[in-house]
């Protein structure tokens, strides 16, 4: 299956439903210097995926989703100290650092793709 637009990609789909719960759970943190980073470290990821699928290659799009995936583990950083700092209960913390993984396995899993399958501009295969 190939797409030509980056809405229907999955990754980019799921990292939006991440960014969305992250706003909704950081919302109430008083510490706005915490929350400003998460917040702009959880839109990275989006963001990337929508970047690179527009790039004029495929090496691009590969590089933009590894951006994406480092993006994710500074979120998940954040949230394992998110916790120690009384911003958020541990199950939360665990909850959200789950959804996290799944959304950079998700695109290092469409990264591979890219990498494995001849493709052209804007026409991309997905899972």
């Amino acid at each position: 299956m190939s797409t030509n637009k980056f809405e229907q990609l999955i990754a980019w789909q799921k990292a939006q439903d991440l960014a969305v719960a992250i706003y909704n759970n950081f919302a109430h943190i008083k510490d706005f210097s915490f929350k400003d980073q998460i917040q702009r470290d959880v839109i990275s990821i989006s963001n990337n995926v929508a970047e690179g699928f527009d790039r004029s290659s495929k090496k691009e799009f590969v590089r933009f989703l590894n951006i994406s995936v480092s993006s994710g583990s500074e979120v998940k950083s954040m949230l394992y100290l998110a916790p120690r700092l009384h911003l958020i209960k541990e199950e939360l913390a665990v909850t959200l650092i789950k959804d996290c993984e799944e959304v950079c396995k998700i695109i290092n899993g469409l990264g591979n793709v890219q990498k494995s399958v001849s493709c052209y501009k804007n026409s991309f295969k997905i899972l």
